[in-house]
């Protein structure tokens, strides 16, 4: 394992990575810890070459989109040709946020902590029951 920081790429449908890349370096004011790679014009051979290049042979963290959509099986083909790399499926704002400020981690340990992170950013808010004002 090398000193150098965890890369992240954000692999996902339409504009939707450039959007949580813009978005994270927004909320943190760090920038150029993410790459964001998306889908559109490229076929599976496409997408796979562009994570990839944008994943540039180090250690990574590929974070798609939907699990079993395009991006993520894409992010797994490169998983196959990658020693230092992982996927986590099913990205959101929490778990991108808390990424900039830990990539020093050693992978094997800021996967799961990414994980937690990103479903402890879910809740559910029932509306009122009715009748109460």
């Amino acid at each position: 394992m090398t000193n150098d920081l965890v890369r992240g790429v954000v692999v996902a449908h339409a504009e939707l990575a450039h959007a949580l890349v813009s978005a994270v370096e927004t909320v943190s004011g760090v920038t150029g810890t993410l790459r964001a790679v998306d889908n559109q014009g490229l076929g599976p051979d496409e997408l796979a070459e562009a994570i990839g290049e944008a994943a540039g042979g180090a250690r990574a963290i590929l974070f798609a989109d939907l699990a079993g959509g395009s991006c993520a099986l894409a992010s797994l083909r490169h998983l196959r040709t990658s020693r230092d790399c992982a996927c986590i499926t099913g990205v959101n704002l929490p778990m991108l946020l808390d990424f900039v400020f830990h990539r020093e981690m050693p992978i094997e340990a800021l996967v799961p902590r990414l994980l937690r992170k990103g479903q402890s950013g879910q809740r559910a808010h029932a509306p009122p029951a009715a009748g109460t004002d």
